[in-house]
């Protein structure tokens, strides 16, 4: 993976912007938006993960990363920061057993 976190974002946003969908975007729609896509990942693990589509659960996954990283984006947040920040307050949660 050679991208950065900062060019995965600027191609979302970019994206995005392109087909004006950022007019309708605010936060509610997309956290709205990041759960019904999570619903349909998890609906690819309904019955037992033995018989997934693999290629469906890939899309569904992007598609809730693409909602996440548009709403951090949208709010100002700094994704790699609040990724360390949260693991950092996880580290002190869930003490690692090693």
């Amino acid at each position: 993976m050679s991208d950065t976190i900062k060019d995965i974002v600027t191609t979302i946003i970019e994206f995005r912007n392109d087909r004006d969908w950022h007019l309708s975007d605010n936060p509610e729609k997309l956290a709205k938006s990041i759960i019904i896509e999570a619903a349909e990942l998890l609906e690819n693990f309904q019955w037992g993960d033995v018989s997934y589509d693999e290629e469906n659960v890939k899309e569904e996954l992007a598609d809730v990363l693409i909602y996440a990283i548009a709403m951090a984006h949208d709010l100002g947040l700094n994704i790699k920061e609040i990724i360390h920040d949260k693991l950092k307050k996880n580290e002190v949660k869930y003490p690692s057993k090693n």
